[in-house]
């Protein structure tokens, strides 16, 4: 068997996982060398059959971690089947289209077949595929719930479940369909559930509602995400500012591929336009777009036709571009969670990035809390000829944050509550042992109730 090894040229830390020959030839002609931390965590207790919650930043190899153990779990001789045996959930087609691209490098040597099932595709071809019962089965939650719909698919004997980008697949609103097709696989063995980030209490409880006695296994450490990605922010005035950052950074910096992140829909399409207006090879990816807009976008900037892309969150996630190095915030992104995924677009496995945030003054507080969530300091950075009157808050907080938001707000809650109750006017002294006099009336306009006038005192 070693001498086998040995012919393969397979990596003596590849050696140690007890996987099947056919896998290790696999990674043999993949010309892997050497597993990553993920890899090296998760492989064994996922041959073991244990429960595993996995959380690994973007581009560490994650893919790789469930997919050896799944086939090495599955891998036999050629049999005919009557249902799934494993089921790949994702929160997106494209990738759903990357894991299955490395479900079948991996499983080249073996007679594993596997399918994809997401939307964008004609239902009917699906079924058909269906019907063929593949003995994995990559897809997204909306899609497969409507097969289960249908009829066109059964999961009761799935023996092996993994949930890749689970906090992700929340944050779009698939928890309920993905809880129906956990219900769906009752008998399953096995469950691999996969992250980027912690995911907040949402992920936390799907994790104890869908795991069986989990190993917890926390790959990465915010503060060394990324490693090989400089983080820089530049300070900018206003939305057309940032716009004149924008043209600046991609006309002078060195980068072969480029993602620049919005928050919305409306920004995107807007920053797309006053791109391609100068001229820019563009592409725009957001959620209002449709599979054939989006697969050419994607397909567009791997193949280097187009150099930049401009995309919100959802859209993007997911994203594996060889060669993307240089990432742009021009909406700083809303959590700490978000920024990781946004930076780790580049940097990808050791290799060398950029990512660089516009900041206007409503984003320097959200920027702040980023910094203390990944408990680093961005590096400051001017653009000779374009630096505009804010470089940040006069006055800082021991947190980085802005100081004085608090003073203004109780200055502005009082002046409001001075305009809405006026002070009395102040009336004379009457002088001690005057009279007071009667009250002259006076008649109101519209005839019907006197008005009582006070008769000034005497001096």
């Amino acid at each position: 068997m070693r001498r086998f090894f040995d012919l393969l040229e397979v990596s003596p830390l590849f050696d140690q996982f007890a996987l099947h020959e056919r896998l290790l030839k696999a990674v043999a002609e993949l010309k892997f060398v050497e597993p990553t931390p993920v890899q090296v965590a998760a492989i064994p207790p996922a041959l073991e059959g244990r429960d595993l919650r996995v959380t690994a930043q973007t581009g560490s190899g994650k893919t790789a971690a469930f997919v050896l153990p799944m086939l090495n779990r599955l891998i036999g001789d050629a049999v005919v089947r009557t249902d799934v045996r494993a089921l790949i959930l994702l929160p997106t087609r494209e990738l759903a289209q990357q894991t299955l691209k490395e479900v079948e490098r991996f499983s080249q040597f073996t007679f594993i077949k596997s399918a994809m099932i997401t939307g964008g595709e004609d239902f009917k071809v699906q079924a058909a595929i269906l019907r063929k019962v593949p003995d994995i089965l990559v897809g997204t939650p909306g899609r497969m719930i409507e097969h289960l719909n249908a009829g066109t698919l059964i999961l009761k004997d799935v023996e092996l479940l993994i949930l890749d980008e689970a906090d992700r697949m929340l944050d779009m609103g698939f928890a309920d369909d993905v809880q129906r097709l956990v219900g769906e696989c009752a008998n399953r063995q096995q469950t691999l559930l996969f992250s980027a980030t912690s995911g907040g209490a949402a992920l936390r409880e799907m994790s104890a509602a869908v795991l069986r006695d989990p190993l917890h296994l926390q790959l990465n450490r915010v503060s060394e995400l990324n490693e090989g990605t400089r983080q820089q922010i530049i300070t900018a005035e206003n939305i057309e500012h940032k716009e004149k950052l924008i043209h600046w950074l991609l006309a002078n910096e060195t980068y072969k591929k480029a993602v620049i992140f919005t928050n919305t829909r409306v920004q995107a399409d807007r920053l797309y336009g006053r791109l391609v207006a100068e001229g820019v090879k563009a592409f725009v990816l957001h959620g209002d777009k449709d599979q054939k807009d989006r697969k050419l976008a994607i397909d567009r900037v791997k193949e280097g036709g187009v150099k930049v892309l401009v995309a919100t969150d959802v859209a993007a996630r997911g994203l594996d571009i060889e060669g993307l190095d240089l990432v742009i915030n021009f909406d700083m992104p809303r959590s700490g969670d978000e920024y990781v995924h946004r930076i780790g677009r580049t940097g990808r496995a050791g290799a060398e990035g950029l990512a660089i945030s516009l900041i206007c003054h409503n984003d320097w507080n959200l920027m702040s809390s980023i910094e203390r969530y990944l408990k680093q300091r961005f590096e400051r950075r001017v653009i000779k000829g374009l630096k505009g009157s804010y470089g940040g808050p006069k006055n800082l907080k021991a947190s980085g944050k802005a100081a004085g938001t608090k003073k203004k707000k109780d200055d502005k809650k009082k002046a409001t509550d001075k305009k809405a109750k006026p002070a009395a006017k102040p009336t004379a002294k009457r002088p001690k042992n005057a009279k007071r006099e009667a009250p002259s009336e006076l008649v109101s306009q519209d005839g019907m109730a006197p008005l009582r006038r006070k008769k000034p005192d005497a001096e």
